[in-house]
């Protein structure tokens, strides 16, 4: 039987994912761009937020309580493919995903939900 501290342990040594994700309306297309070094705990965070009425972006919360937690989608969108290399920068190789997935989907005003261009969290 596993007990607490071993989930516990297990838990804090299973590698974390680093890469982009969307919270997305299915209604209007709309987005809400992020990243983060820890994709699985933020898409958590972001649905419990919702859940919860107290996510920081007041419109998509808005949207959410109006439309319903089944006209939203979670999505990643790109994991950082982590390279056996001594020279490998994590945070390096995250910032050019950003880069890439903001050119891409330019996420703001009538296409997104965010505000500015910085989506790490």
């Amino acid at each position: 039987m596993t007990t607490r501290d071993e989930l516990k342990r297990q838990y804090k040594e299973t590698p974390k994912q680093a890469g982009i994700f969307q919270v997305i309306n299915k209604t209007n297309g709309k987005i809400l761009l992020c990243s983060s070094k820890n994709l699985e705990g933020k898409l958590n965070k972001h649905r419990f937020q919702l859940s919860i009425q107290r996510h920081y972006n007041q419109q998509l919360q808005e949207d959410w309580d109006r439309l319903g937690e089944d006209a939203f989608r979670f999505e990643i969108s790109e994991i950082v493919k982590v390279k056996d290399d001594p020279g490998f920068n994590l945070d390096d190789e995250l910032s050019l995903l950003e880069e890439i997935w903001i050119e891409k989907t330019q996420p703001y005003g009538e296409r997104g939900y965010n505000k500015n261009k910085k989506i790490r969290e």
